[in-house]
């Protein structure tokens, strides 16, 4: 009988499900949050370089490259994000004017949160809080290892970590083989060369297999080879 009833209780225990990682789109859309949506064709800028930064942007769909230009008028491309990704964030620590330029480079879908809520929102919902701190961890980390990949690489390795970078090599859950399609002369600001280079090395990547482009730019995971040696 105790045999029984013990046998009895395990199978009315209720499973345990497993803890869901926070999801950032999944709270935007249910909170309540004071924020608009608004869409941008390709080509179109969502803020230009000197414009009033009032407001924190998060990516739903599509994807957009960060770029500053300098007083002589060279255009660098910082960063390209993708759906998941915050921008504009640099609103929340003071900076009153926008430091770059954001521009759509395939139509896409932002949520927009006024400066005053997204303050709001970190100071109140914890795992909200959490999740931005951990974004911005990885935006730095990524700045960093830019920075010393621009010092210590050569433009070759620059762009093929680019290439990999773009198709989400490395970022959890979210690999493609297809990345967006990105003008060579983009790449070129990204990787810090010339036009010229990344077309040699482009051609030079799609005859070892690394690359190809059957509906759109493919990228292959052996393209890693070429971080692992010169």
């Amino acid at each position: 009988m105790t045999a029984i009833a013990n046998s009895s209780k395990i199978k009315s225990r209720k499973k345990i499900e497993p803890k869901r990682a926070f999801n950032a789109q999944e709270f935007l859309d249910s909170a309540g949050v004071a924020r608009r949506i608004v869409e941008y064709a390709k080509s179109k800028k969502i803020y230009s370089q000197g414009d009033s930064a009032k407001n924190v942007y998060y990516i739903q769909n599509g994807e957009i490259k960060l770029s500053v230009v300098n007083e002589a008028g060279k255009e660098a491309v910082v960063a390209i994000l993708s759906p998941g990704d915050f921008f504009g964030e640099t609103c929340l620590a003071g900076q009153n004017l926008r430091m770059g330029t954001a521009t759509a480079i395939a139509p896409v879908k932002l949520l927009v949160i006024e400066k005053p809520e997204m303050i709001h929102l970190l100071q109140t919902e914890r795992a909200f809080s959490d999740r931005f701190l951990a974004h911005i961890l990885v935006r730095n980390i990524r700045i960093e290892e830019d920075l010393i990949d621009q010092l210590f690489s050569s433009s070759e390795k620059r762009l093929a970590r680019t290439l990999l970078l773009l198709a989400h090599y490395g970022k959890e859950n979210q690999p493609q083989k297809v990345i967006t399609k990105v003008s060579q002369e983009t790449l070129a600001e990204m990787v810090g060369t010339t036009r010229s280079r990344v077309n040699f090395f482009m051609n030079k990547f799609k005859k070892l297999g690394f690359i190809k482009y059957d509906d759109g730019l493919q990228v292959d995971s052996s393209l890693l080879s070429v971080l692992l040696y010169e």
